[in-house]
């Protein structure tokens, strides 16, 4: 893993919220989620019911955008990530277990699971230097 994806990973590890954006291609849904990330698979888990219109736009459009924020008013330590990847149910069972270790309660729901196939992370880390931007992409895309 390079250095831009650790430092992006260690955020992420720090957080479990993740604001989604999503569009069917007519119309825009944003939302909020709790989400698990699989650094070796570079991918979030989150859960979510197909009837929702998010979840209803990202089988219709599997492109989205997020973010992920650190909440605070001192400038020395905003920090931030900005995404944009593909969405897809999750199908290998095996990575359920990252998500259920994280919101084991999330266990008696029975979710649906889904992906987010990060192809590209925009890092703000102004403990690094005021405005200071951590860029990294796919190199497959």
């Amino acid at each position: 893993m390079d250095t831009t994806l650790e430092k992006i990973n260690t955020f992420l590890q720090k957080h479990h919220i993740l604001s989604l954006a999503s569009s069917d291609g007519e119309g825009l849904s944003a939302c909020t989620l709790f989400y698990t990330y699989i650094p070796s698979y570079n991918i979030f888990v989150f859960a979510s019911d197909t009837k929702t219109q998010h979840a209803q736009n990202l089988l219709e459009n599997p492109e989205v955008a997020g973010t992920i924020a650190l909440e605070t008013k001192i400038v020395g330590k905003i920090q931030g990530v900005q995404f944009r990847g593909r969405c897809k149910l999750l199908e290998e069972k095996e990575l359920a277990k990252h998500y259920y270790k994280a919101f084991p309660y999330a266990l008696a729901m029975n979710p649906t699971l889904w992906i987010i196939e990060v192809e590209y992370f925009k890092f703000t880390d102004n403990t690094l230097g005021f405005g200071k931007k951590l860029i990294w992409q796919d190199a497959s895309q």
